[in-house]
């Protein structure tokens, strides 16, 4: 579209030599695409174009007004559910950290019954020990009874043998 440059110029008259050329180019034979030359005032562009702006232009603002809004509410909603997302992943620690305390507990528990356990089995060691060292003297003293025993048998027999009288 030209615009400019052509306003004071009329309507193209039909003895203009480039008119012909252009009905000529008309013609449905014709390949070549023809261009179409509209005049406009100035100023009615300027009237048209400040009808547009005052047309849409409140609605524009309007919509830019409303887009900063939706804006700044997507990023408080953002923050929020960054929050929210924090506050969960604590809770998840928490639960962590309660298990892991359970799970102290019972190995403590276990813990506790195992050292229960050892000195239970060092008491029955050391009773057993003392049994067995009891044992084994009373094994010792009725060993040593027998053998005292049988040397006095052994010595009481020495005395049962007849001996031959010296001859003087």
């Amino acid at each position: 579209m030209e615009v400019e440059g052509r306003e004071s110029e009329g309507p193209p008259s039909h003895s203009d030599p480039s008119h012909n050329d252009l009905t000529d180019s008309l013609s449905p034979e014709s390949p070549v695409p023809v261009e179409e030359v509209v005049l406009v005032d100035k100023q009615a562009v300027t009237k048209l174009t400040e009808g547009l702006l005052s047309h849409y232009l409140p609605d524009l603002q309007n919509s830019k007004q409303a887009l900063q809004e939706l804006t700044q509410n997507q990023e408080i909603l953002l923050d929020t559910l960054d929050q929210e997302v924090t506050k969960f992943k604590e809770c998840n620690a928490l639960l962590d950290l309660n298990s892991l305390f359970t799970e102290a507990k019972v190995y403590h528990n276990k813990l506790v019954n195992i050292r229960k356990e050892m000195i239970m089995l060092h008491e029955k060691t050391t009773k057993l020990k003392k049994r067995s060292l009891k044992l084994q003297q009373q094994k010792q003293k009725e060993a040593l009874e027998k053998e005292q025993q049988r040397e006095k048998e052994l010595e009481r027999e020495r005395q049962l043998i007849a001996k031959p009288a010296k001859r003087t």
